[in-house]
């Protein structure tokens, strides 16, 4: 008989949301007439830009016939895509990132959790908790050695600058699940740690695009040195509404640089070109056209609108929940508030609570690491009437 991994005992029995979603069906399969509000994954819910829709639809013509069909694509994603990207994601903000910087995925979960292919597992990983979970679960996965850095009140959410020497850091700003952002001088004291220790930030700004405060960074790359020392993970998915569609990019400098465990250097861009042409044909044709459509006049617009209106959920979500005295984090500058329970309840109380007396789903804190326990996550992906309505319930059994 073969052997299973032997690490997959170091994860929990579930992945979190679909511990979610199994608690959910159970109520729903009890209360067929529920009247069930979603507040917890973080799925969009705006319709795609018509912009992206017109780019899709005639991407689908282009492979209806044989003249413009296009099959497999470059690993690294189309250059005309990704000569974008570098012109407006990061020029326009005077950042210096070329197109050979950047690899076009299938959506940032897959490289996030997929980029330790390229490092080796003996190092030690530093993740921030509470912490989206694919970062825990698939450095378990691989067999590494986790420390979680605290995030809280009283250290912004942006962790505390270890003593010690950590490997690999992860770092998301805008915040999930939290809502935190950080500032330009915070982020460089974690450039300048990486530097001096040798380590590799991972840094996912999956969120960048809800950003409006402009002294808030959109990229670590806007930090001097974070090319040597940083991969950034941007996603189509939140920006754009790519949840079902499956788009977004990973940044590996080309100066940026690991050991190769016999004295010399590798570069980690070239390791990970190497990497995805074994294990990724790219992300399709179609989705990469509704990618570029982003970057039209056209598609910002329309993109933006959309975004606008997510953090005016979040405004509303903010304010119900202050007059409730739930004392909320984030949804300032990302789409995610972030609160204590109430009444000493644990997270799985809480969301049990709210799950059988208000028929509204959030996510428990707890699912985002220790020291997410004692707290719950909301989204505001969701629609205006029926975030008011989950609101009120919420006011309601307080």
């Amino acid at each position: 008989m073969i052997q299973s991994n032997p690490n997959f005992s170091r994860l929990p029995e579930r992945y979190l949301f679909l511990d979610i979603a199994k608690r959910v069906a159970a109520f729903s399969k009890a209360n067929p007439d529920a009247d069930i509000i979603r507040m917890g994954i973080g799925d969009v819910t705006r319709p795609l830009a018509p912009a992206v829709i017109k780019a899709m639809h005639e991407a689908v013509d282009d492979c209806a016939a044989q003249s413009t069909f296009h099959g497999y694509g470059p690993e690294r994603g189309y250059l005309w895509l990704r000569e974008a990207i570098a012109k407006y994601d990061y020029a326009e903000r005077g950042v210096n990132v070329t197109p050979d910087d950047i690899f076009v995925n299938d959506g940032a979960k897959s490289d996030t959790g997929n980029i330790g292919d390229i490092l080796a597992v003996d190092g030690l990983v530093g993740i921030t908790d509470p912490v989206y979970p694919v970062y825990v679960d698939t450095n378990l996965m691989r067999g590494s050695s986790i420390r979680y850095i605290t995030c809280n009140e009283e250290n912004g959410y942006t962790g505390d600058i270890p003593a010690g020497k950590i490997d690999v850091i992860y770092l998301c700003y805008p915040n999930n699940p939290t809502g935190a952002v950080i500032t330009k001088s915070k982020l460089k004291e974690w450039v300048d740690y990486a530097l001096a220790n040798g380590s590799l930030i991972m840094y996912d700004s999956a969120y960048e695009a809800f950003i409006r405060d402009p002294e808030i960074p959109h990229s670590i790359y806007e930090i001097e040195g974070a090319r040597k020392c940083a991969i950034e993970f941007r996603s189509f998915s939140k920006t754009a509404g790519f949840t079902g569609i499956r788009c977004g990019y990973t940044v590996v400098p080309q100066e940026l640089t690991a050991s190769d465990g016999k004295g010399g250097t590798v570069r980690l861009n070239e390791m990970w070109e190497r990497r995805q042409s074994c294990k990724f044909n790219g992300a399709s044709y179609i989705s990469q056209r509704g990618a570029l459509a982003i970057y039209t006049p056209e598609g910002r617009a329309q993109i933006r609108a959309t975004i606008d209106y997510y953090l005016e959920t979040a405004r509303i979500i903010r304010e119900s929940m202050e007059k409730a005295g739930l004392q909320p984090q984030g949804g300032e500058n990302a789409p995610y508030i972030w609160a204590h329970t109430p009444k000493g309840m644990s997270s799985w109380q809480f969301f049990d609570e709210l799950l059988n007396k208000a028929a509204v789903v959030v996510t428990p804190g707890s699912g985002f690491g220790p020291a997410g326990e004692g707290y719950f996550r909301i989204t505001s992906f969701a629609d205006r009437d029926r975030t008011i309505e989950a609101m009120e319930r919420i006011k309601n059994i307080l």
